[in-house]
């Protein structure tokens, strides 16, 4: 509740200096939905996952999410179906259950915490492929603020808690909250929109796969803490599995917007 508030207020801060109107009422409902998959579920299922295993399995079990935008990205943006996707998914869904196999193993809050890190794969992969596609429209940052705005209204079940709760958390715990509205939500999703408007969203989706080795490497040296040592091939595989998912290019085949080259390109052949 806390990180997407400050990151809402900051994009807004933004939008307003910018002068940027609305976007279209059409984008409005995939921009909802996006904002209830991506920033609502996806965060809360992970925020809760990291109470129950490590931020470097955490994150490793996440990344299961780009496998499913390739996948559903072939199938909602005609990105394309080549064989080397579905041989990277399935070496990187084995590594998945290595990763799984060796976090279950510590006690029944591991496999809740496996569970939940899936779900929130699968809401942020929706969530993406449902994004693609209002770039079109809508600008970047438009469409972040937005959906990071109804995040926001997602956790509100959650504000009595923050109130509460920010009356004993320390300034540590507060500075590190802030830090996280303004770098991972409002920084880093904007400049993933951006870039995801200039590609398509199965290669986009491969390169969130340098985050388990980051994320490993940094909760070593902040948290720690180190994953299982099951946790490490299984990892492995993720990335061997995402490496031959992009030696096929995908081609994103979605409608173009009427009057760009791309259109006239299309009607002349």
């Amino acid at each position: 509740m806390a990180r997407l508030s400050v990151g809402s207020l900051l994009l807004g801060i933004l939008v307003v200096s910018r002068g940027e109107r609305m976007p279209p009422r059409a984008t409005r409902p995939g921009i909802a939905a996006c904002g209830v998959l991506w920033f609502g579920v996806y965060n809360i299922a992970l925020n809760e996952t990291e109470r129950r295993v490590d931020a470097g399995t955490a994150a490793m079990l996440v990344n299961v999410g780009p496998i499913l935008i390739a996948i559903l990205g072939g199938f909602f943006l005609h990105e394309g179906f080549p064989r080397t996707l579905f041989v990277g998914s399935m070496i990187a869904f084995a590594g998945t259950l290595i990763i799984g196999a060796s976090t279950s193993t510590i006690g029944m809050s591991a496999g809740i915490g496996v569970l939940l890190c899936l779900v929130a794969a699968v809401g942020y992969a929706t969530g993406v492929v449902i994004q693609k596609p209002l770039l079109r429209d809508a600008s970047a940052l438009q469409v972040t603020w937005l959906a990071c705005t109804v995040g926001a209204i997602v956790c509100l079940p959650f504000l009595p808690s923050l109130v509460q709760e920010l009356r004993l958390a320390s300034p540590s715990t507060i500075a590190w909250t802030l830090y996280l509205g303004v770098m991972p939500t409002s920084v880093a999703f904007t400049a993933w929109a951006y870039a995801l408007a200039h590609t398509t969203a199965g290669k986009m989706g491969s390169m969130t796969y340098l985050a388990p080795p980051l994320a490993i490497i940094m909760a070593w040296l902040i948290l720690s803490e180190a994953p299982p040592l099951l946790a490490l091939p299984g990892g492995a595989l993720c990335l061997l599995g995402v490496v031959i998912a992009r030696r096929s290019p995908l081609r994103s085949r979605s409608p173009a917007r009427p009057g760009s080259d791309d259109s006239t390109e299309r009607a002349r052949r």
